[in-house]
Formats: C-alpha cells, structure tokens, sequence
C-alpha cells in the first residue's frame, strides 16, 4: 500500500543584529593646576566566542532562536544541544564591517554549519536524512557584537517529536556512523504514516514503524507532485520488502516532498516499513 505525508522541514536558523554604543565621558583638567597626563581609555575587550564541544540544556524554542544566552553544563549531565563548531564571521567587504543579521552573514552560517554537521555527525548522506539530528546555529547578540564578538556556533540536536527536543549522550562525533547511533537517533512513527494515529518521534522512543531509505531528486526544479509522487514506488515497495526480512506479507509507506519543502531544500522522498 502506499501512504503519504509531509516532511519535516529543517531548521534553519538567522543572525543577530548590530548597534551603536555610547561614547565614553571626558574630563577636562583643572585651570588652577597643571593636568596630568591622561591615558586614553582602553577599549572594552570583546566577549570570548563560545567554547566547542560545549552542552547546553535547551529547550526546543531556544533551540530555533537566532541568539541565545543559556549557560552551558557539564557533558556528563543532562543535556539537550552540543556545539560541535565554533568559528568566525566573515562579515567585512570591501574594508566596510557588516551587521551580523545581513543577508551575507546569514548565507554563511546557514551553509558552515550544515556542511559542518554532515562531517561531525557522520554516516552517509541518507543516514543524515533517516535520522532525527538537526543542525541549529547561532551568532552573537546585539550587546555582543557591539562590543566586538563576530562568532558563529554550530549546535546538534535531536528532534524527540514535533517541536521537542531529546536528550542527547553518548558519544556524538560519528554517532550516525556506528550501528547503535543510527538506531536511537533515526526517523521513527508512532503508526503507518498518513493514518490519525502517525507522529514522528525518535527511534529511542515507542514506535512501530522506522524510515528506512530515501528517494532522491535531481535538479533545481520542482518536478510536480505526480512525479514526485510516482518516483517512490518501486524503491519503497522494495525497501519495504527488504525490511520484510523475506516475508510475502509486508506494508511499505513513501512520502514524497512539497513544492513548499523543495524550495527549503528537502529534495528526497522518505520510505517507510513496519518495524
């Protein structure tokens, strides 16, 4: 048989923005005696980026949020979100410093970090996809970078269901390498997708069915719903079937992508199996 449903889209997160501050008082020296010689002020020191490989416990709205201002935690406690990446801005052009929530700021964070995070997390691309880890980033506030912070950093998460974050442990650099990392942080659904009872929760959590392979797309444009829709036949039938274990009475679903969801970048269908 064959279900549907939407995909979930990524998250992709903004920058900051950037102000003026006020100058500092000067004083002037006294006419009745000579004036000592003054030292210039010296300049505020700009805030420390974040440290890498750092946890944090977030919740899922800080985690979308473009600026954040949550201390970390010991890994070994719980947590929710780890920096895996922490860099600088590349934000001056042609000598001129631009603001942190420009749009070439934006494009440069929302593509380090994601490429970061196929290296960090590893597996392959579809492993990527079939799981429930999720790239989220971050610049500077205001106050910072007008006190000269020009930093991104790059956190992993793990989507627990719509809107919820899990907690994360163990090991995370490779995780979507090693079988057992696939297996807690893959794409699972509370029932057959496109049925009432279907939410898509991590495979740490109760399930009976699991995303099992994915149906590519090539190109920039949208192909239309009845390719896209007839694209995922054959190669879920067959995921279906080799999830199936050689069984002849099996169920496979396939989901295949909006034209809202390929503009965000999401040009693969999802295959799903009983699991």
């Amino acid at each position: 048989m064959r279900l549907a449903l939407v995909l979930v889209a990524a998250l992709l997160l903004g920058g900051g923005c950037s102000g003026g501050g006020d100058e500092p008082e000067k004083r002037a020296p006294s006419a009745s005696t000579s004036a000592p010689d003054s030292a210039t002020p010296s300049p505020a020191a700009a805030p420390q980026p974040p440290k890498d490989r750092a946890c944090y416990r977030l919740d899922y709205t800080e985690a979308v949020a473009p600026t954040i201002d949550v201390p970390s935690t010991p890994c070994a406690r719980p947590h929710t979100s780890m920096t895996f990446a922490v860099g600088p801005l590349d934000a001056v052009v042609d000598g001129h410093l631009l603001a942190v929530d420009s749009q070439r700021v934006r494009n440069q964070v929302a593509q380090t970090c994601p490429e970061r995070f196929a290296a960090f997390v590893g597996g392959t691309p579809e492993d990527q996809r079939l799981s429930m880890l999720r790239p989220v980033w971050f610049t500077p506030t205001v106050k910072e970078s007008d006190a000269g912070a020009s930093w991104y950093r790059c956190d992993v998460v793990a989507l627990a269901a719509d809107e919820q974050l899990a907690p994360l442990t163990g090991r995370l650099q490779g995780v979507l390498g090693r079988e057992d990392g696939r297996d807690r942080y893959g794409m699972c659904g509370t029932a057959a997708p496109g049925t009432k009872a279907f939410e898509r929760v991590i495979c740490s959590a109760d399930h009976t069915w699991r995303a099992v392979a994915t149906v590519p797309f090539e190109g920039a444009r949208y192909p239309g719903v009845a390719k896209v829709r007839q694209a995922g036949d054959e190669p879920c039938q067959d995921a279906g079937a080799s999830a199936a274990d050689g069984a002849l009475d099996y169920k496979w679903g396939y989901e295949w992508p909006t034209a809202e969801q390929w503009q965000a970048g999401q040009h693969y269908g999802l295959c799903w199996a009983p699991d």
